[in-house]
C-alpha cells in the first residue's frame, strides 16, 4: 500500500502559510535536494487553499497527478483539474491501494487534519524554519483526537538552520482508523 506522506515547511510557531497565505519567508536551503524529494513521488493531494495559492491551475508537476479536495470549487469551471468533493475518503483509499511511489500531502492544514481524522496519514515530514510568523495558517486543523508519532530521522541544515523532521504516525498508540 502507498504511503501518504504530509511534507511541509513549517515557521517555529506552527504555521505553514503566513496571514495572507504567503510563503515567501520559507528559506529554500541549497542543500536540500528537491529533486530527489520529488522523485519519490507520483500523486499530489492538496486543499482548495493550497490550490489557490499556487495559481489554481494545472499544476507543474510534469508525469504526475494530483488532486484538489475542495467542497466549494465548481467542477465545471475547473474542468483540467480533478476536484475530489464529498467522495474525498473513497478517492484516497483508492489511491493508495494503487501501484506507484508515495503520495504527497501537498497542503493545507485542514486536509492533513482530516486525513488524520481517517487513519490516511503514514509520515509527516517537517521542515521547521527559522522564523516566527505570529499568525497565520496552522500546521494542522480540525484533529478529533490525539495523533501519537514516532521521531525516525532528522537533520539540521547549517547553512540556514532549518530543521526537518520526519514522523511515522503511532497507529499503535492513536485511535486512528485506516
Amino acid at each position: 500500500m502507498r504511503r501518504i506522506r504530509y511534507n511541509c515547511a513549517m515557521s517555529l510557531d506552527g504555521f505553514i502559510a503566513d496571514a495572507n497565505d504567503g510563503f515567501d519567508w520559507i528559506m529554500l536551503d541549497p542543500d536540500i535536494d528537491f529533486e530527489e524529494l520529488s522523485s519519490q513521488f507520483d500523486t499530489y493531494l492538496m486543499g482548495r487553499r493550497t490550490f489557490e495559492v499556487v495559481g489554481g491551475g494545472t499544476p507543474q508537476w510534469a508525469g504526475n497527478r494530483y488532486y484538489v479536495f475542495s467542497n466549494s470549487l465548481n467542477r465545471n469551471e475547473h474542468k483540467d483539474v480533478p476536484v475530489v468533493g464529498e467522495e474525498w475518503i473513497e478517492t484516497v483509499r483508492a489511491l493508495r491501494s494503487e501501484p506507484g511511489k508515495d503520495i504527497w500531502l501537498f497542503g493545507g492544514g485542514r486536509l492533513f487534519g482530516s486525513l488524520c481524522n481517517e487513519g490516511l496519514v503514514d509520515t509527516v515530514e517537517v521542515a521547521v524554519i527559522p522564523i516566527l510568523l505570529g499568525g497565520g495558517v496552522p500546521l494542522v486543523t480540525g484533529l478529533s483526537s490525539q495523533v501519537r508519532l514516532v521521531l525516525r530521522d532528522h537533520k539540521v541544515y547549517e547553512k540556514t538552520g532549518t530543521a526537518l523532521l520526519s514522523y511515522e504516525v503511532d497507529r499503535a498508540h492513536s485511535s486512528l482508523d485506516d
